[in-house]
Parts: structure tokens; sequence; C-alpha cells
């Protein structure tokens, strides 16, 4: 039975109107390059800016070679260089791969280059599999001590915190932070140290409204934030008519399973049908549950419902298609602009 996107009961009218940003992930696609990815990259960036899209972020992965968006803060400085408006920055760097004082030395340099424009979300998680974690350097339990090092950071883009030691870039940028996460952990953090937490309900459901629920009740305002403020990851598929859309939606589910289920094995077309009707086909569509999918209207009325049963301010959005044209026209549909 082919598997459908996450729908609202009839009796759930409730609708909520909020930006709309992107989350790009930076592809690189069967046939292409690692330029040609990036260059593509820019294009969208250019593209969703006329589009009146609040903002694109990039996420830091190790050892993917679909995903060019590994030295996050170089790609957002060449697609600021780009563009000239919409905001620009991580969601995000994996704190844990990385010294506080040589993120902020980084992201102030972006923020004096790009005043006004770049944001710094922050995660925990490696980015990447544990032989990567090892090539990196870096302890792998440097993840318990993330709530620390998110101060430190956040110290060095204020003001010093070690004495002696300045980040230059960086001290009085000010980069506004945010945090990011899947569970109550990083609610529980992000509200406790008043900044902005953006849940990652396009490919992590299960937590997002017991996560935000935590997270706006227990909120205390910080000089970066005086009320709670929360981002949802969404994904779209949208097309000029429904049955396209389904008809990539199909695809795409099709794609997850040869991407996450094949283990470098080469899988026939009987092979994907038979997997997507297991136990791995099922984890593939609960992955894909917060995903919008039909024409740019409905998808665009999907959004306003998902906002509010999401309790969100912001939505951030991954264009769940597996082509590049038809990723593209998606996220051109469901615009601001639209």
């Amino acid at each position: 039975m082919a598997a459908v996107p996450w729908r609202l009961s009839k009796d759930v009218t409730d609708e909520r109107d909020v930006p709309l940003s992107i989350l790009d992930l930076a592809q690189v696609l069967p046939g292409e390059s690692v330029a040609d990815g990036l260059a593509a990259t820019v294009s969208l960036a250019q593209r969703a800016e006329g589009w009146g899209y609040r903002r694109i972020w990039y996420a830091e992965h190790h050892n993917m070679p679909s995903i060019a968006s590994s030295a996050t803060a170089v790609l957002i400085g060449h697609v600021a260089s780009h563009t000239s408006t919409i905001r620009l920055g991580a969601g995000g760097v994996m704190l844990p791969n990385h010294a506080p004082l040589v993120i902020a030395e980084q992201f102030g340099t972006l923020a004096e280059l790009h005043p006004g424009r770049i944001d710094l979300g922050l995660g925990r998680a490696p980015g990447t599999d544990q032989v990567t974690v090892r090539a990196l350097r870096r302890d792998p339990n440097a993840a318990d001590t993330f709530p620390a090092d998110v101060q430190e950071l956040q110290g060095f883009l204020t003001e010093s915190v070690i004495p002696g030691v300045s980040a230059t870039p960086g001290k009085g940028t000010n980069v506004p932070l945010y945090i990011l996460g899947s569970s109550l952990f990083g609610a529980q953090l992000a509200a406790a140290l008043g900044l902005p937490y953006a849940f990652a309900s396009h490919f992590a459901p299960d937590a997002l409204e017991a996560a935000v629920a935590t997270y706006r009740r227990d909120f205390r305002p910080s000089a970066q934030l005086a009320e709670p403020y929360v981002i949802a990851g969404a994904g779209v598929i949208a097309a000029d008519d429904e049955p396209e859309a389904q008809q990539l939606f199909q695809a795409t589910r099709r794609e997850r399973v040869r991407r996450f289920l094949a283990r470098g094995r080469e899988l026939s077309d009987d092979d994907v049908e038979l997997l997507l009707e297991g136990p791995g086909g099922a984890q593939v569509d609960h992955m894909l549950r917060y995903t919008g999918v039909g024409t740019g209207e409905q998808v665009h009325g999907w959004l306003r419902r998902f906002a509010a049963h999401a309790d969100a301010d912001e939505l951030i959005l991954v264009s769940s298609a597996s082509e590049r044209r038809a990723s593209v026209r998606s996220l051109e549909l469901v615009a601001p602009t639209a």
C-alpha cells in the first residue's frame, strides 16, 4: 500500500501563518560533480531571496558523498557573496566537532562581512559516523560538554570569557544562536539559555509536540530573546497538479529506501518495493511523516495547519523531491510570494 504523508483529522481547523525558510542540504545528485552541487546551492539561494524566504540554513555533515556542506562557514560565505538580503546560517554546526573559539572566529568573520544576515544554529550530534569522528580528531564524549560549550561560544561572541583570549573577529558581533534538536534535551537547554529552538521534525517527528511544549513552559528570557521562538522543520513536495506531486512523493520513498536500506547492495525495483512493504519501509515513511504533498495551494494550506499543530513561530522547509528540477519547483510553488 502506498504511504500518504501526515494529515490532520477533519475536525482540526486551526491554521497559523508564519515566516518560511529553507534548509538546503547542498546535495550532489547522481551524475553531478561537487562543483555542480554547489552552483545549484547558490542558484537556489538567489531564487529564494526573490521568492521571499526569510533565511536559508546549511547543515554540517561529514563523509557523505551526496552532501557538500561539510565546511559550513565557507559555504555560507560563498552564498552570502552571491546574494544581498536573505539571512544565511548553519542549521547547524555540530559544536562537539569544534573548539568554541574557532566557531566564534568563523561566524564573527561572516557577521563582519555580511552584517545582520548571519545565524548560527548549534547541534550536539557529530553529523557523521564514529569512524569519521575519529578522523576529525574529536573525543567521542565531546557531546557531554555541549551546554558549557554553547555558553563559552556565546561568551566569545559577546565579550571575552577566558582572561587574555578574545575572538577576533567575533567579539561584540552578537551572532544570534539557535539550539537545534529532536528530543527534550535540546528543548530544555534552549529554554534554560533563553535561545530560539529549532526542532528537526522534517526527519525525526516523534518528540515534536512534547519538546515544543517543554521549551515554551520552561523558557527563561535572555539578552538575545525575550519570548520563546520555535522553528519547526517540514518536508515539502509540490507540483503543478496533485497526481504529479504524488508521483514525486513515491519516487522520494523509493530513493530513501535505496539510500538508507541498500547497505552497499544494488537494489532492483522489485527489491525496493519489497523493502517498502517491510519494517524498513515503515521507518522511511515515519521519517517523511511531516511532509506536505500536493499542489502549491494544497501545500500552503498544509503548512498553515502544520504550523498550528507544531505551535511554531516559523517553518524551515526541506524540499524532499529527489530530482533537482522538481525540488526547486516545490520551493517556488510554496514560496511566500507565490
